[in-house]
């Protein structure tokens, strides 16, 4: 499954204050595959990929949002959800950039 969102209100600093209190590069979120994330003029995109749209919604309730409220980030992501139908990641690219 690919989610995909963008939240408008998210600075990246708040970002790196949420990434910092879940740790989910050292705790991987189960289920979780993959994450890619960026700013740009109209706020934070990430596009992940899990094993599931309920893999997602159990981490973000259960890790992300009170990390998230923590953070001071207001208002509310615009999240979609597609089949994933194919992925592909390098053989030499692992790990954070």
């Amino acid at each position: 499954m690919v989610m995909s969102m963008h939240w408008a209100e998210a600075t990246p600093e708040q970002y790196d204050t949420v990434r910092d209190a879940v740790r989910w590069e050292e705790i991987p979120a189960a289920g979780g595959q993959m994450h890619v994330a960026w700013f740009d003029a109209q706020g934070l995109h990430v596009t992940d990929v899990w094993e599931s749209q309920q893999a997602f919604e159990t981490f973000f309730a259960e890790r992300l949002a009170p990390a998230i409220q923590k953070a001071g980030i207001t208002g509310a992501p615009d999240t979609s959800f597609h089949p994933l139908h194919r992925r592909h990641i390098a053989p030499d690219v692992s790990g954070a950039a």
